[in-house]
């Protein structure tokens, strides 16, 4: 099942910016909600920070198991993850294509984001909502191998989630805040 993004009727003028999502399935128990928060949100984050005038992207709603022989494949990492990113080779600065540029791929664990979003106290939706943002970021160039990175990544997840109502996934329940030392 695929969803493709379409700006027909919206408003948008030519030079806005556009993203083309396609999503595919491969296990998990995903449904149209789901995918309609992948595209709500992908593209969000792609009028956002994007850098091209139109571009396209896919995404794979897997299960555990299927994600983790990609993170097995592709990261020597023999186990689940929440979600994958796979960016494309950056389109040369001034190059003009008749095609949007593809920015990669996405893939995500249905059983993995589930498990997560229930033991950080938060809807599925959300915490769906919060991976699509942090893998399309990683296809446009954000990166969380430093402490100065991860922070500017971090920040710009809070600021397109603010635009959905969608609490700051980082933040620590008061529960989960470390109790401070009795003296």
């Amino acid at each position: 099942m695929s969803a493709e993004s379409s700006n027909e009727g919206s408003g948008l003028s030519v030079d806005a910016p556009y993203l083309s999502v396609e999503i595919s399935r491969a296990g998990g128990d995903w449904d149209a909600a789901a995918e309609e928060i992948v595209l709500r949100l992908a593209q969000a984050a792609f009028e956002q920070d994007g850098a091209s005038p139109a571009a396209e992207l896919s995404v794979l709603l897997a299960d555990n198991t299927f994600i983790q022989s990609l993170n097995r494949k592709f990261r020597g990492k023999d186990k689940p993850t929440n979600v994958l990113s796979f960016p494309n080779a950056p389109t040369p600065a001034g190059a003009h294509y008749d095609e949007p540029s593809s920015l990669g791929d996405i893939a995500l664990a249905y059983e993995t984001v589930k498990a997560e979003a229930k033991t950080h106290h938060k809807s599925f939706d959300d915490h769906l909502a919060h991976l699509v943002v942090h893998g399309v970021l990683h296809l446009l160039g954000y990166d969380h191998m430093d402490d100065k990175d991860a922070e500017k990544m971090e920040k710009r997840e809070r600021d397109l989630l603010k635009l959905f109502g969608i609490a700051d996934p980082y933040a620590l329940r008061q529960d989960e805040r470390p109790q401070e030392e009795k003296k």
